[in-house]
Parts: C-alpha cells; sequence; structure tokens
C-alpha cells in the first residue's frame, strides 16, 4: 500500500485527501515509480475545481514529479530500477508516494539536477519551451511580454528568453515580485495594480506593440493583451488562473490589426516521445549550462497539499512549488 493525494468530488482545496491506495505492479511497458518530489502547477487546481474535469472520481491528482525507477515492466528496455527520471503531463495522481507510469512518459534525470529541481522544472520549463522555442520561435532583439512574471513559468521564460536576447515586458501584482522578475531578466516589470499594462506597453515599443504575448492569466487580462500586440501579433492564452477568456466575436483579431490567436496545451507539443525528448535536452541543456536557475521557493509535506493549494491560489507563492512525499 501507499498514501495518495484523492479527491471524491470536486471543489475548494477542502475536497483534498490523504488516503492509503493500492499501487498495480507494472505491467508491459510501464514502471513502478517511488515518487522523491512532486511538482505543483496552477493546472492542478483546474482539475480539483472541475474547470478542467478528470476522467472520472474519484481521482489523484497531480501532472509532475520526479522519482526513482523500483520495478520495471515486461519490455522495458531504456530504463532500470535505481534509475532517477522524472515526467510532466499524462493522466493526473502524480501526488502520490507511488505510482505505475507508461515508461514512454519518463525521461532520465540527468547529472546535475537534484530531484527536486527536476521536480519543479519539468512541466513549466516544457510549456517555456514550446511557447518561446515552437509556438513562437523567439529572436534576439525582439521585444515580448508576459504575464504573471514571477510565476514558475514567467520566472523561467524570462531567464531563457533573456539569454537568447529578448527584451522582457512582464506584469507583477507586487513590489517584491516586480524585484524577483528584474533579477530574473524581466528589463521591465510593470506593476498592474498601479499602471495600465496596455499603456505602459505601448510606451516602451515606441507606440508599435510586441509580436508576442504570452498570457497564463486568462479574462482579467486577454483584451487588453489584444491592444498590446502589433500588426499580425500573435496571442498565445495557455492558462486562466483568473478565469477562462469569455466568447467573443472573431471579427475582435481583425479590427485590432489582424491578429493570430492559439489555445496551447503542452501534451500536443509532446505527443510523441522523440518531441518529449527534444523538447526535454533544451531544457536540461539551458539549466545545466546555468542560463536558467529554477527556484523551489516553497516545500510542502505531500500530506499537506490543500494548504499548498490555498497558498497558490491567494498568490502567496513565486517561482516553483515542491510537495515531498
Amino acid at each position: 500500500m501507499s498514501k495518495a493525494i484523492r479527491m471524491h468530488q470536486t471543489g475548494g482545496p477542502e475536497v483534498l485527501a490523504w488516503e492509503e491506495l493500492e499501487v498495480p505492479a507494472p505491467g508491459p511497458g510501464q514502471v513502478l515509480l517511488r515518487h522523491t518530489a512532486v511538482g505543483l502547477n496552477y493546472i492542478d487546481t483546474y482539475h480539483r475545481s472541475g474547470l478542467y474535469p478528470v476522467p472520472s472520481l474519484p481521482s489523484g491528482l497531480g501532472m509532475e514529479a520526479a522519482g526513482v525507477v523500483e520495478e520495471v515492466g515486461e519490455g522495458v528496455t531504456d530504463l532500470e530500477a535505481g534509475q532517477r527520471v522524472v515526467y510532466a503531463g499524462g493522466p493526473p495522481g502524480a501526488y502520490a508516494e507511488r505510482r505505475t507510469m507508461s515508461a514512454e512518459r519518463l525521461v532520465p534525470i540527468p547529472d546535475g539536477i537534484d530531484n527536486q529541481t527536476a521536480a519543479a522544472m519539468m512541466l513549466k520549463g516544457l510549456t517555456v519551451q514550446y511557447l518561446i522555442r515552437q509556438i513562437h520561435p523567439v529572436q534576439a532583439g525582439e521585444t515580448i511580454l508576459v504575464h504573471a512574471a514571477a510565476g514558475g513559468v514567467g520566472l523561467i521564460l524570462c531567464q531563457w528568453a533573456r539569454h537568447m536576447g529578448v527584451t522582457v515586458i512582464g506584469t507583477v501584482g507586487t513590489e517584491e515580485k516586480a524585484e524577483l522578475a528584474r533579477a530574473n531578466g524581466c528589463q521591465h516589470p510593470i506593476l498592474y495594480t498601479r499602471e495600465n499594462f496596455t499603456e505602459r506597453v505601448k510606451e516602451l515599443t515606441g507606440g508599435q506593440g510586441v509580436p508576442v504575448v504570452y498570457d497564463s492569466v486568462g479574462k482579467a487580462t486577454f483584451e487588453g493583451s489584444l491592444d498590446c500586440l502589433r500588426p499580425r501579433g500573435l496571442m498565445v492564452t495557455f492558462g486562466n488562473a483568473s478565469g477562462a477568456v469569455p466568447a467573443f466575436e472573431p471579427g475582435i483579431l481583425s479590427t485590432k490589426g489582424s491578429l493570430f490567436l492559439t489555445r496551447p496545451t503542452l501534451v500536443h507539443y509532446t505527443a510523441t516521445r522523440s518531441d518529449l525528448l527534444a523538447a526535454a535536452r533544451e531544457l536540461f541543456d539551458v539549466v545545466t549550462g546555468g542560463h536558467v536557475k529554477i527556484s523551489v521557493n516553497q516545500t510542502y509535506p505531500l500530506a499537506e497539499t490543500a494548504r499548498a493549494h490555498r497558498d497558490l491560489e491567494a498568490r502567496k507563492t513565486t517561482g516553483s512549488t515542491v510537495l515531498l512525499p
């Protein structure tokens, strides 16, 4: 038997329960993992609340973890017992001491990256990889806008983009978060509680706007973000921290400059094992090279996941948060 966070109904953090769970032996193509660190991500709160429905209830939660392979199933040839691995995505269930997983979704952790860092970086880091290397491959000399610049994705994105010679404008909610974003490569943090971010972006770009906006906030920033784009710019909406973007008339994209809009998810950018490994390799390279530092600013016992969810939703956290089994 193992212990895991489970929910029997959707709702607030109070629906999360710490329960015993039987973990099956690995079948063909699977491995049994002992988790050593579990990543906390905003998408977990969407699954918990029901905004993003889980396949069925009761259900586990969590999309990202690092661990040690305890046993391999039939046909698994590229992983072995004792090996450190990490994953991001797949069905929810990472909030657990042990888990049986498909070997196809596991990535070996390179030397030089510890387990907590691996668990904190994978989902957020792979998200940044597809945002700035695939959806809109940023170029040296560009100026971009990223919302929630002091969050887990934001801090990685700011650093990686700055390493590539990009000027980063970022929105934050407090002076402390502005300093954190600035220290991680955001040259122009905008305190959205005091400034109109759309006007400030236009001012910083000489009225031209930016070629791309990376927006994980959603409802509260969507319309203002469109107004930050230059003609034929790209709006990337990849999260709903303030709520889902309401329905709108597509013609607005035309009137605001023949804009492009995409709503991506990580699963479609790491659908094949070759895509997953290629993206992970780029992420590991910028981390081991020292260009991107992963800030694990909070840790919680896995049994206290409800408290971690409350702090995350109250915007009390910065950088990455790790749950410890």
